[in-house]
């Protein structure tokens, strides 16, 4: 990722560091071993109160000592190619190193120059000792040759078979042999979290494995735009680079989060560190456990979020469930009769309070379960009964508005055309559609309504996104195909003392979208 936000990025290993580098590493780890050491005082791994009067764990030494062995350092190389067509050297025929360059470039198979073996250190964590699987980021072993996986006692395993790995959650499940039963531990639930509990994160940052730091859940749900599942849990434990992959836990031992991503200018920890939760890393890891892969739930819909203008419009409150913008034609949910306009409220019994929320909670549902999907239409509550179908992970095709050829008329130039006729509303110049302006804008003859042909830059519509060859498919969830059909409905969202109108806009893409536009 850009910018500040360091995501899966696991420690460099070997000699990326100099001296300078390590000394200053080993004096930042000694003094916040110190700061940690003054703001807890050795006693029990019980949240009690202190003589100061705050709250916190009095020690997390028994925890620690029980879940260290469990987590493990995960090393990896590779072979990296330098860029394709890097100039090299050039030495002039005769020159006196021409032969020692030759040999240099040349040797080992004739191996570019560039290729180099890249180390890399990460974290991980065994959850199940007898067959020997660990947990990890996948970024923190993707596109590795060799991964090996180091324990707490010193002992080291080679991966035999990376089992499966999931890029939307960055999760991955490694495969080693071991001699005798490995400590491991267990998941715990991360729902049941609450913001301020403490926990505690076991890893390897910057190659410093067994490191043990605590802090509290800062945050839940957060999402950091790294996938369509987004739902991590933040916390102020250290977490550094290194530490990708290894195991956040709850004051009772339980993972409840595997450590994948931080916010840091610096490339340090600044005490924001995001973790999968584990209600979403078991199901995951489970699939991959069985299946080798994920195995995702679909319901079919495109959806958008409910603002403060759509949720007006649609009388509700804002962030209240997930607005059906469209729905895929022979999916779960047309077949279920879930149509555009729906606004999905709840889920196989779980509030949806998001459009984010939506998405997390069907990929969660076992493929072929019959759920009851609760939804608003037209302000009225309905329950509907859903199969739902299996994700599939190839792109879904993008629906591309059918071009026409433009149609020359006979006798007539371009001048001697006849202006469509225009109505104003809203901050927007609409017209009927014409052949010219299907061609002019890609819009298909299966497209129905009415065009914008200009917006206002100062209107409220510009504002929200409205723009120039956008058609009005809908108002108010009336279909529309005349400007007189949009006055009549604009009129009657006054009448009722609305503020806003619901507008449904198709684009030259096919893509179908919900406005909402201040009318008051």
């Amino acid at each position: 990722m850009s910018g500040p936000l360091k995501s899966r990025m696991p420690s460099p290993g070997g000699g990326a560091a100099g001296p300078v580098a390590r000394r200053r590493v080993a004096q930042a780890a000694v003094l916040g071993t110190a700061g940690l050491l003054l703001a807890l005082a050795p006693a029990a791994s019980q949240t009690q109160p202190q003589p100061s009067g705050h709250y916190g764990p009095t020690s997390v030494a028994p925890l620690a000592e029980k879940l260290i062995d469990a987590v493990v350092n995960i090393s990896t190389s590779q072979t990296v190619k330098g860029p394709e067509g890097a100039p090299l050297p050039r030495v002039p025929k005769g020159a006196p190193f021409e032969e020692f360059f030759e040999d240099f470039f040349n040797r080992k198979g004739g191996k570019s120059p560039a290729d180099r073996k890249v180390s890399s250190l990460g974290s991980g964590f065994v959850v199940d000792g007898k067959e020997g699987l660990v947990v990890t980021n996948n970024h923190v072993i993707d596109g590795a040759d060799e991964i090996a996986i180091n324990f707490n006692d010193g002992t080291k395993l080679k991966v035999d078979k990376v089992l499966g790995k999931d890029t939307k959650t960055d999760l991955a499940l490694l495969k080693v042999t071991p001699k005798k039963p490995l400590p491991s531990v267990r998941f715990g639930s991360s729902d049941k979290l609450k913001v301020g509990d403490w926990v505690m994160a076991i890893g390897n940052p910057f190659g410093l494995g067994g490191s043990v730091t605590v802090g509290i859940i800062s945050a839940k749900q957060r999402d950091i735009n790294s996938g369509p599942y987004d739902d991590y849990l933040q916390t102020d434990a250290s977490i550094n680079k290194g530490n990708s992959g290894g195991p956040l836990f709850n004051m009772d031992g339980e993972v409840i989060g595997v450590n994948t991503a931080i916010i840091s200018p610096s490339g340090g920890s600044i005490g924001i560190g995001f973790s999968v939760p584990s209600d979403t890393a078991l199901v995951v890891i489970d699939q991959l456990r069985q299946f080798g892969e994920t195995r995702r739930g679909w319901l079919g819909v495109k959806i958008q979020s409910i603002t403060e203008d759509l949720a007006d419009a649609y009388g509700v409150k804002e962030n209240t469930g997930a607005l059906v913008a469209t729905v895929t034609p022979e999916s779960p949910a047309a077949k279920a009769g879930i149509q555009d306009g729906d606004v999905i409220v709840r889920f196989d019994g779980k509030e949806v309070t998001s459009m984010r929320g939506l998405p997390r909670l069907v990929a969660q549902t076992p493929i072929g379960k019959d759920v009851d999907v609760e939804l608003l239409r037209k302000g009225q509550r309905t329950t509907l009964k859903v199969a739902v179908g299996r994700l599939t992970e190839e792109d879904e095709p993008v629906k591309t508005a059918a071009k026409e050829a433009p149609k020359k008329g006979k006798g007539k130039k371009d001048g001697d055309k006849v202006a469509p006729s225009r109505s104003s509303l809203i901050g927007l110049s609409l017209a009927p559609l014409t052949d010219e302006l299907r061609t002019k804008h890609s819009l298909g003859k299966d497209v129905k309504g009415v065009i914008v042909l200009e917006v206002d830059p100062a209107s409220p519509a510009a504002e929200r996104g409205v723009k120039v060859g956008d058609v009005i498919v809908e108002v108010a969830q009336d279909a529309v195909t005349s400007l007189d059909d949009i006055v009549k409905s604009v009129d009657k969202v006054k009448k009722a003392g609305r503020k806003a109108v619901l507008l449904r806009l198709e684009d030259g893409k096919g893509g179908l979208r919900f406005v909402a536009v201040p009318v008051q």
